[in-house]
């Protein structure tokens, strides 16, 4: 799935209770923070036509970050960063493992690879996570899934009054608040 879609998957489930702006943000990053093992594709771009390129994204993408381990790293730093510890965390582990999920269902590249999840690394490689009837990343499914989370995250932006932007900018939230109110006015 994109990132787009794991972001709002993140913040939908960040907003499915009753947190503060920090513990929203919080829990919203918990929903794309696996794909911080991307980032080498960058490195691997820039390389491809070096004699030993390196080949961070096609060995590390779905390795380092997509696994228990990693989650429970990003659980423990919103229990450690968040006022409501317990709740924060437990739904930062969900919004993480929401993630994976969404890989496993709709992931496959175009080329037909399957990305397997090594769940239980980095304590043990024995179980790898696969599904057969993973979708391709640019499937229909993959599209209606981040339509219906940009209609729900629309809606509880114009109930509640803040947006996923409120993560980065309360200035720039506030500005797409007054505009979708003006636009759909409140009774």
């Amino acid at each position: 799935m994109n990132p787009v879609s794991h972001f709002l998957i993140g913040w939908l489930t960040a907003n499915s209770i009753r947190l503060n702006r920090r513990e929203r943000a919080t829990v919203t990053l918990a929903g794309i923070a696996p794909d911080i093992d991307s980032l080498g594709i960058v490195a691997e771009k820039l390389t491809s036509h070096w004699e030993k390129p390196l080949l961070w994204w096609t060995d590390y993408h779905h390795v380092l970050a997509h696994n228990i381990g990693f989650g429970l790293l990003v659980t423990v730093i919103g229990f450690l960063i968040a006022t409501q510890r317990w709740k924060t965390a437990l739904f930062a582990f969900l919004s993480f493992h929401f993630h994976l999920l969404a890989d496993l269902v709709g992931a496959r590249g175009p080329e037909g690879y399957q990305w397997p999840i090594p769940y239980l690394s980095p304590f043990s490689h024995a179980w790898q996570l696969t599904w057969s009837g993973q979708w391709f990343i640019d499937a229909w499914p993959n599209f209606v899934i981040t339509a219906v989370a940009l209609i729900l995250t629309f809606y509880l932006a114009w109930k509640r009054g803040y947006s996923p932007l409120d993560i980065f900018s309360s200035r720039a939230d506030q500005a797409v608040i007054k505009t979708i109110h003006h636009r759909f006015p409140r009774k």
